[in-house]
């Protein structure tokens, strides 16, 4: 039986593997972290179930505008990890950095809320929740 600090590492491991999919545009992939009946639920949109979810990331990434092409890597960080059996309670903060016209910049960053369930041995997201509080303009005007 796994110990609390390996569950808790598992955990962050789903976490940074759902980034490493994302970045890569490997969004199928991406929704295989989630339980059949998932939910991914962001500021533009709600994805249910693996296919529902790998849907909204594509149409989301399909719609990017000019600037925006740029590809961004997301951090995440400030893990709090709740764990009571095979149910978790998962919080923390993520950024994104990426190039922009005038260099390197943090485009985005936010909190994850994420209720997560182990089934078969493997951790996943039930439900994320993803609050978008930080977003950078892409297209600064430019200083004359």
């Amino acid at each position: 039986m796994p110990s609390l600090a390996e569950e808790k590492e598992a955990i962050r491991e789903v976490l940074s593997e759902y980034c490493f999919c994302l970045d890569g545009d490997r969004f199928a992939d991406m929704a295989a972290h989630f339980t059949e009946d998932g939910v991914w639920d962001t500021a533009f949109g709600t994805g249910v179930g693996r296919d529902g979810i790998a849907a909204l990331v594509r149409k989301l990434r399909s719609t990017r505008l000019p600037g925006e092409q740029q590809r961004g890597v997301h951090l995440v960080t400030n893990f709090v990890i709740k764990i009571d059996g095979d149910s978790a309670h998962v919080l923390s903060n993520w950024v994104v950095a990426q190039n922009s016209p005038t260099g390197p910049i943090v485009s985005a960053a936010g909190g994850y809320e994420d209720d997560m369930v182990k089934q078969d041995g493997t951790w996943r997201f039930r439900r994320r929740r993803i609050d978008r509080f930080i977003a950078a303009d892409l297209n600064p005007p430019q200083l004359s």
